[in-house]
């Protein structure tokens, strides 16, 4: 994968890795992964935060990291769906655009 894959490549390759790693999990079974892995997220921000300082034997885990777990979870779920990533953030920026544009102004 090139540092400039598409998101449509990005769920392609995705999609290849988890079809020869033994399918996608049921849906709920995905939607908990999403969930876990926005916990491990939220764990990371609060300590570099300050909020919620780990113990001495916690590993500092890299947010880059976490970011991507949680991106790679969502896209299993699209996949599973059949969801184009790429068309539904563009309907999504177009919402925001007519919705938000003056709202932060």
């Amino acid at each position: 994968m090139s540092e400039k894959s598409s998101l449509h490549e990005i769920q392609r390759i995705v999609d290849e890795w988890i079809n020869n790693h033994g399918g996608y999990w049921p849906p709920l079974a995905m939607l908990s992964a999403v969930i876990e892995e926005i916990g491990e997220l939220a764990r990371e921000i609060n300590h570099l935060e300050g909020y919620k300082p780990k113990k001495t034997n916690e590993p500092i885990l890299n947010l880059g990291e976490e970011l991507a777990d949680l991106i790679f979870a969502l896209i299993c779920l699209a996949n599973y769906y059949k969801i184009d990533l790429t068309k539904e953030i563009k309907k999504v920026l177009e919402k925001y655009e007519n919705r938000d544009s003056k709202r932060f102004c």
